[in-house]
């Protein structure tokens, strides 16, 4: 684990528990005069015990049942979501405070019922959360419909499924997943596309629910590939998850190509930020496509959206891509939107056509209130 990594980590750590304080503090303002209120050690406590969920889970490690280890990791990240709604809630509140030391704005009422406040404040953010949930368990189905300048051999259309950032582990697990693959069956696709983060973290729910199984039973005709993502890099067992992958019936990509059916070329690169957890720079694109017929259709998969210069220079026609949730919290879309050339939908660069999914699970909180969960389906048809 490099320095850089740590150092990340280490302040992650430090916003966490001061927001933690912050919002606690801002909870006994606003409830300790009420009968009801459990009292100072009891709130405290409480406020440890869910602050402490998502560590807890971590620490467990195999200790625990995977029910209970899920059940903590739903906990902990839905208490993560809370946490970064009630801060938000809580800076607009003391600005307007401060606001009204100056211009009276708050009426009197309001000014002097701090637990009215508050409680209008839980139940929104409860609300919040509420459709979040709803939102990551209910799928959507994005539509894209491209032409590409080239020839595919007698090959007129393609029916491509894209699904990025499964994130199958103890939260996205293998009912998921059998959701997830008689979705993609009942379109009957020529080519699926799985562009990182299929794995999280941990790959022991993977192995124990047996999720390979499921992901065999996908009916492609063309086939199944895929990239990793930085989550097949964090859990530290890059190699275990690509072996499970490929027992999977998947044709892992690690900057390589396959010539398909002699019709069209997939590609597909390394994770962008594997350096950061030991592993040697990814190829160049240009290294990477050497020996591929510029003639035909070139598809890649990138997991992450970055320096889309590169691709449209290589003369790769469709880049597929993952890895933004779309900031999966609202309004986390506006910092995505501004990291990245193109963070959801559809973009053109020359010749280049680049698709972005806002992904189909979760990371932390299995709550999404900037994007729905998405498959996406890419309807090509080639027009030489």
């Amino acid at each position: 684990m490099n320095a850089q990594f740590i150092v990340f980590f280490g302040i992650a750590i430090l916003i966490y528990l001061m927001a933690n304080v912050y919002v606690g503090l801002r909870g006994w303002q606003a409830f300790h005069a009420l009968p009801a209120f459990p009292g100072g050690r009891f709130y405290s406590l409480l406020l440890f015990f869910v602050a402490g969920v998502f560590f807890l889970e971590r620490l467990a490690g195999d200790g625990i049942t995977l029910a209970v280890s899920a059940g903590l990791a739903a906990t902990g990240g839905i208490w993560l979501a809370a946490l970064f709604y009630l801060v938000i809630f809580c800076l607009i509140i003391d600005e307007i405070r401060l606001l009204d030391r100056v211009i009276p704005v708050i009426p009197a009422r309001l000014r002097h019922s701090p637990a009215l406040v508050g409680g209008v404040t839980v139940a929104l953010v409860a609300t919040v959360l509420a459709f979040g949930v709803w939102n990551a368990r209910h799928t959507v189905w994005r539509q894209y419909d491209i032409k590409v300048d080239k020839a595919a051999g007698d090959l007129r259309e393609l029916k491509i499924i894209l699904v990025t950032d499964i994130h199958l582990g103890k939260i996205i697990r293998n009912g998921r997943l059998t959701e997830l693959v008689d979705s993609i069956n009942a379109r009957r696709p020529d080519l699926v596309l799985l562009a990182g983060d299929i794995i999280d973290e941990d790959i022991g729910p993977f192995i124990s629910e047996n999720m390979a199984a499921t992901f065999q039973r996908i009916q492609s005709r063309f086939g199944v590939f895929a990239v990793l993502g930085n989550h097949e890099y964090i859990g530290r067992q890059t190699e275990t998850a690509v072996e499970l992958l490929r027992k999977s019936g998947i044709i892992v990509l690690r900057d390589s190509f396959v010539n398909v059916a002699d019709r069209f070329v997939v590609a597909g690169r390394e994770e962008w930020d594997r350096t950061r957890f030991g592993y040697g720079p990814r190829k160049s694109l240009k290294d990477l496509l050497k020996g591929v017929n510029a003639k035909k259709p070139v598809l890649l998969m990138d997991h992450q959206p970055r320096n889309l210069a590169e691709p449209a220079d290589a003369g790769v026609d469709l880049q597929v891509s993952g890895h933004t949730h779309r900031g999966q919290l609202f309004p986390n879309q506006w910092l995505t939107g501004a990291l990245y050339e193109i963070d959801h939908g559809y973009l053109r660069k020359g010749k280049l056509q680049v698709i972005v999914s806002a992904g189909f699970g979760t990371w932390g909180p299995p709550v999404r209130t900037s994007a729905a969960s998405e498959i996406v389906e890419i309807k090509v048809v080639f027009q030489p």
